[in-house]
C-alpha cells in the first residue's frame, strides 16, 4: 500500500512492479485481456496457450479468418489444417504484437522437432506470413525445441536474420548448444524440472534457492555471463511465485497470469537474487560435436524424460488445435 504523504516512508510497490526493474516481464499465455492487464514486455504462445485461448469468445474471430484463408489456398483437407494452424497462430501473434511493445514467439510444430530442414522450412513460413499480415519480422521469435535438430535449423536462421528462442530446454548440453549456435534466447522450463525432481525422488518441497529449476537456470546464467554469450535467458513454466523471486534479475521471466496477478498482489521487498557481475562459472566446455551433445544430455534422466515428454504433449495439443479447425473447414 502506498505510504501516508509526508510520514517518511517510501511508497511500496508490488513485487511485480519490483520485478519489472531488474527483469524484463514476458507473458505466459495466450489471453489477449490479461496482456492488457499486466502490460508484460513480451509474450510468448505454443501449441497449448493456443489451444486454451482458442476457446475465449474473443479469439473466433481469427479462427474463422484462418479457417476462410485455409480454404482459398487449396482444396487439400490435410494441407488446409496445417494452413489454417499456422494462419491462426500468426492472426494472434499479430494481435498480441498491438499490445505488447517487443516481441512475440511463435512456435514451429512440435511434430518436425527431429526434422532440422522442414523446421527451417516452417519458420521461414511463418515470418512470411507475419510479413502479409503487416508485422515487421524483427519482432517475432520462432520457437524451436531444443533438439539437436533444432539447434541447428536455429543456428543457419539465426545466420538468416531470424531470431530464434528455444524452448523446452532442460539440461546443460542443451543451453550451451543453443549458445554455441547463436540462438537469441533460451526458454528453460524451472516448473517442469521441478515436477520431474518431485515425481521421481523423495524430497517433495523445496526452499525457493534450492528448487532443482531455479538452479538450472543459475547454473546457465552465470555460464553464459562468464563466458561472454549474448544469448537471452528467460526462465519458463513456474508452478510458484518463490520460484520467480529466487529468479529475479533474470534477462527475462516468462510468467503465466495468475502468478502475474499474485506478485501483484504482493508488496513485500523483492531482493535481487541474479546478476551479471563479472562473477566466475565452471570453465568452458569444449565444442559440443552432435555426439557429445546426445551423450551429456542422455546422461540427465531429467531432461532426456522431459523433453521427450513436452515434445509429445504440444504435439498433441496441436493435433486438438487442428481437430478444432477441422470441424470448421
Amino acid at each position: 500500500m502506498p505510504s501516508s504523504p509526508g510520514n517518511g516512508t517510501q511508497d511500496v510497490t508490488s513485487q511485480l512492479e519490483q520485478l519489472r526493474k531488474v527483469t524484463k516481464v514476458v507473458a505466459d499465455t495466450g489471453d489477449m485481456s490479461a496482456m492488457k492487464t499486466f502490460k508484460p514486455e513480451d509474450a510468448t504462445t505454443n501449441p497449448s496457450l493456443l489451444l486454451k485461448a482458442a476457446g475465449i469468445p474473443e479469439y473466433a474471430q481469427y479462427i474463422d479468418e484462418a479457417v476462410k484463408w485455409a480454404k482459398e489456398q487449396g482444396s487439400d483437407r490435410a494441407q488446409q489444417l496445417v494452413d489454417a494452424g499456422d494462419r491462426l497462430a500468426v492472426l494472434v501473434g499479430r494481435e498480441i504484437l498491438k499490445i505488447v511493445p517487443g516481441y512475440v514467439s511463435t512456435e514451429v510444430d512440435a511434430r518436425l522437432s527431429f526434422d532440422e530442414e522442414a523446421s527451417i522450412a516452417k519458420a521461414k513460413r511463418l515470418i512470411g506470413m507475419y510479413k502479409d499480415v503487416g508485422v515487421d519480422p524483427k519482432r517475432v521469435l520462432i520457437k524451436l525445441a531444443s533438439t539437436w535438430e533444432g539447434i541447428k535449423a536455429a543456428e543457419k536462421l539465426q545466420k538468416e536474420g531470424i531470431n530464434c528462442n528455444m524452448t523446452l530446454l532442460f539440461s546443460f548440453e542443451q543451453a550451451v548448444a543453443c549458445a554455441e549456435a547463436g540462438a537469441f534466447l533460451i526458454s528453460p522450463f524451472v516448473g517442469r524440472i521441478f515436477d520431474w525432481y518431485v515425481a521421481n525422488t523423495d524430497t517433495k518441497t523445496y526452499a525457493p534457492q534450492e528448487d532443482p529449476g531455479v538452479k538450472s537456470v543459475r547454473r546457465i546464467y552465470d555460464y553464459y555471463k562468464t563466458h561472454g554469450y549474448k544469448t537471452v535467458v528467460m526462465g519458463a513454466s513456474f508452478r510458484n511465485i518463490g520460484q520467480i523471486q529466487a529468479l529475479a534479475g533474470c534477462d527475462r521471466l516468462t510468467i503465466s497470469p495468475d502468478l502475474l496477478k499474485q506478485l501483484d498482489e504482493t508488496d513485500a521487498d523483492l531482493p535481487l537474487a541474479l546478476k551479471d557481475n563479472g562473477q566466475k562459472a565452471e570453465p568452458p566446455k569444449e565444442k559440443l560435436t552432435e555426439a557429445k551433445f546426445r551423450w551429456g544430455h542422455n546422461e540427465d534422466a531429467m531432461a532426456t524424460d522431459k523433453l521427450a515428454e513436452g515434445i509429445r504433449k504440444f504435439a498433441v495439443d496441436q493435433r486438438k488445435l487442428e481437430e478444432l479447425l477441422g470441424a470448421k473447414l
